[in-house]
């Protein structure tokens, strides 16, 4: 196996030790996500690049979401020297965080240690004060609450957000890329690309992603109507439907959907409309070997010029500089397919009504 040594870092640095803070019904996955990266490094470098170990308040063992019981490595009073600490969290994160646990964490950054979290953990650091003027991401979740209990933190959407000594991510696998972006600040982006090689995972993702975070959570259930429609937008990008064939499917006026876009989602129906379809383009282009005129194609642009305008205007960036730095050159034609189903996947539900309320010829454009 082929064995990486950063030319940057000195062979005999010592090696970084992190702590794994487990609290009650953490999410398993999360955990995983943020280790597994780190015995990758150390098993592909030939070397021990880091240390790792699982803690919980007193050290007995510690329930995971699914049910699994975690036998932890020390107390956190007992802990090795440790450079960072990593808080998990998961389910019920506000029942779980202890008076303990936010005073051994005040203590851990008076000591100077880097602080993390990941799923629902930021909300252990917020609430010990320890996110304060700091950029935070956290599950799409505990987002809405987070916001409300503490005003002082920026909190984001992002996957993850790396800010000065503050690390923060959401769940799921969101760690990994997390992870595999500290890796690469350590030891070189050769190594968390190998890591990323080994895990099978096709492209490391960057802290301008953004989980989806669903609008029936932004809305609540009260808003039926709304998000109608923004399925129907979502199953039909490559030619949008026009607002008032919206308006007359959901049994609404012109006037009432733009107010219902206004209110709600702070914008106009045909702005959303155009975000779906440039989110979608951005997916594709980091994502797919699909060219920029199948791109445009294929997300509603009826022209590339004016796709990378508008592709610009929003995102900041042409078209042709968004794979800059990505690896999907690297990128097999087994993404193709995977894609696609993406892409097919939101079609099912608005399409089956749609094709009872409209000639079906006129959605057959509904297509990869």
């Amino acid at each position: 196996m082929t064995s990486f040594n950063s030319g940057a870092q000195p062979q005999n640095r010592t090696p970084q030790s992190i702590g794994f803070l487990l609290l009650d019904n953490f999410t398993l996955i999360s955990l995983a996500s943020a280790i597994e990266p780190l015995r990758m490094a150390n098993q592909l470098s030939g070397r021990e690049l880091y240390r790792w170990s699982t803690l919980s308040a007193d050290g007995s063992q510690v329930w995971a979401s699914d049910g699994l019981q975690v036998t932890p490595d020390a107390s956190m009073y007992k802990a090795p020297a440790l450079d960072m600490v990593i808080v998990c969290g998961g389910i019920g994160i506000q029942r779980t965080v202890t008076r303990e646990h936010v005073s051994w964490l005040q203590s851990q950054a008076r000591q100077s240690r880097r602080l993390g979290a990941v799923c629902t953990g930021s909300w252990a650091l917020a609430y010990a004060g320890l996110l304060d003027g700091f950029d935070c991401s956290v599950h799409w979740e505990c987002l809405a609450s987070m916001q409300e209990a503490f005003p002082r933190v920026a909190m984001s959407t992002r996957l993850f957000t790396l800010d000065r000594t503050r690390f923060t991510s959401s769940g799921g696998t969101a760690p990994l890329d997390m992870m595999l972006h500290l890796i690469s600040r350590d030891h070189g982006r050769e190594l968390s690309a190998a890591i990323s090689e080994m895990f099978v995972y096709e492209r490391i993702r960057n802290e301008q992603d953004h989980q989806r975070v669903p609008l029936k959570h932004m809305l609540g259930t009260n808003q039926p109507k709304l998000q109608e429609i923004v399925a129907l937008m979502e199953a039909n990008l490559e030619e949008p439907i026009d607002l008032d064939e919206l308006a007359v499917y959901v049994t609404v006026s012109r006037r009432q959907l733009e107010r219902l876009f206004q209110k709600y989602l702070h914008c106009s129906p045909s702005r959303y409309y155009l975000k779906l379809r440039l989110v979608r383009a951005r997916q594709l282009l980091k994502q797919t070997p699909m060219s920029i005129i199948e791109v445009a194609a294929v997300c509603g642009f009826v022209s590339t010029p004016h796709f990378s305008k508008c592709y610009r205007e929003y995102f900041g960036i042409p078209p042709r500089d968004e794979r800059v730095g990505s690896n999907t050159a690297q990128q097999t034609s087994t993404l193709v397919p995977i894609t696609q189903s993406l892409l097919l996947a939101p079609l099912a539900g608005p399409m089956s009504a749609l094709h009872q309320a409209r000639n079906e010829s006129t959605f057959a454009s509904v297509r990869i």
